[in-house]
């Protein structure tokens, strides 16, 4: 591939996470779907947060955290993302900035605050989340710096910020803009629930836009509502690699004829699952943009997931390059 600026450039949902501990009792009481996401309104996220355990916030957003997880591995990132001229939105800013990513998106001056996720973490590391889209609704294709996707060997897409109009035109310039210039545009389905509201979009997205799709077992099955085997044997022809996670099973990665079996790497402890996708997906694009072959990024983003599980919060605590540096490939 070409020379670049970036490695990855991310486009998704600019959210600060809140986290807290729960239990299966509380979740009922609120009416919530365990272990899924669930879009809300800023009344509904006034409501459950002064029911919430006390927590911590951290930046977070699928694609924002594969982002960082790739600046901490030693890529060089950028990122699009709408926040709102205000605390949290500042906090966001920084917190990427610092990473060393790249992330030059106008803040909203008026309009609907900065996005925020709700996250309640059962004793089994599952999380349900709440999330309030708030100012990420406003992104739109005036966002998009073509300069930044052009300069881009892979442009990452976040499946969650297919909903609003406006994201769907500049998902769709930021991917003519990547393949015009030879580069290559990756989507994360994000969600079974995200893949039901827009599954003939996505498959149109994967036939004509996409060239990597990062998703898990239920996401894949769910795309072509079949199960898991049958529905590995069509995203084969849909675009030039899918790479599906397995929890425990670890992840499969589906490139023309072959087919990569990579196994979980062990951990001590399952604390959270939050974010485990997104770093996988970091790990992966990684190795990827490094000239790496489909087994080490695999490997890769097993590494990165394992270390994001065994904590609560979606952001690594450890040192993702040394991590891998103690890897032997």
């Amino acid at each position: 591939m070409a020379d670049s600026t970036f490695d990855v450039a991310g486009i998704g949902n600019a959210i600060v996470d809140v986290l807290a501990h729960s239990d299966d009792a509380q979740l009922a009481a609120l009416g919530l779907s365990k272990g899924v996401m669930t879009l809300i309104d800023a009344a509904q996220a006034d409501a459950i947060y002064a029911k919430m355990a006390p927590g911590i916030e951290c930046s977070g957003g699928s694609v924002a955290n594969s982002i960082a997880g790739i600046a901490g591995l030693g890529g060089k990132a950028a990122y699009v993302g709408k926040v709102k001229d205000d605390q949290l939105g500042q906090v966001f800013r920084h917190d990427l900035r610092a990473q060393g990513v790249h992330f030059d998106t106008k803040a909203a001056i008026d309009g609907a605050s900065t996005a925020r996720c709700l996250v309640l973490v059962t004793p089994d590391a599952q999380r349900t989340m709440q999330t309030y889209l708030g100012a990420c609704i406003e992104l739109g294709p005036d966002d998009i710096d073509p300069s930044v996707i052009a300069a881009s060997q892979v442009t990452y897409l976040e499946g969650y910020l297919w909903d609003p109009p406006q994201a769907k035109a500049a998902f769709r310039k930021a991917a003519k803009i990547a393949h015009d210039a030879g580069r290559k545009v990756a989507l994360s389905l994000s969600d079974p629930f995200c893949v039901e509201r827009h599954r003939a979009e996505f498959l149109e997205l994967l036939a004509d836009h996409v060239d990597i799709v990062f998703a898990n077992e239920s996401e894949i099955s769910s795309l072509y509502q079949t199960d898991f085997d049958s529905a590995v044997r069509q995203v084969r022809g849909h675009c030039d690699i899918a790479a599906i996670t397995r929890s425990e099973l670890g992840s499969v990665v589906i490139s023309g004829d072959a087919v990569v079996v990579q196994g979980a790497e062990p951990v001590s402890a399952v604390i959270d699952t939050t974010g485990a996708g997104d770093l996988y997906a970091a790990g992966f694009l990684y190795g990827l943009t490094q000239g790496r072959d489909l087994g080490t990024c695999a490997r890769l983003g097993g590494l990165c997931a394992a270390e994001i599980i065994g904590h609560v919060g979606a952001r690594p605590e450890a040192n993702l390059a040394e991590l891998v540096a103690k890897t032997s490939f």
